[in-house]
């Protein structure tokens, strides 16, 4: 008899293969420039999103390394509220967006502006 070990899945985030596409395109002229993302009190919710281009981590960032031409700094206090979180890039229209699929969120502001997690 064996006995099967639970072990949760605790990837911080996933990117899909769009999303990738889509950083790396932003990176293309800067060289050696990083995506960073943390969160922010903000909205009516909670908590808001924050993407930005940098040239370094911030001491205690977790650094992931998606390609060859993308790595994107996780600032230490956004973990809890993103643990698990898919990043996604869509098209609606004529509008590229960023989506985050985050199975935290358990309440959103109708605008999309702000999050809550349990």
């Amino acid at each position: 008899m064996t006995v099967e070990k639970f072990v949760p899945n605790t990837a911080l985030i996933t990117l899909t293969p769009r999303a990738i596409a889509h950083f790396e395109k932003q990176l293309a002229d800067k060289p050696g420039s990083l995506v960073r993302l943390s969160t922010k009190v903000s909205g009516c919710t909670g908590f808001a999103y924050v993407i930005e281009i940098t040239d370094s981590a911030v001491e205690k960032d977790e650094v992931l390394k998606f390609s060859d031409a993308l790595s994107i700094a996780v600032a230490e206090q956004a973990h809890d509220l993103i643990r698990n979180t898919e990043i996604d890039y869509v098209m609606e229209g004529v509008n590229g967006l960023i989506k985050y699929n985050n199975p935290n969120v358990v309440n959103a502001c109708g605008c999309g502006e702000s999050f809550s997690v349990g």
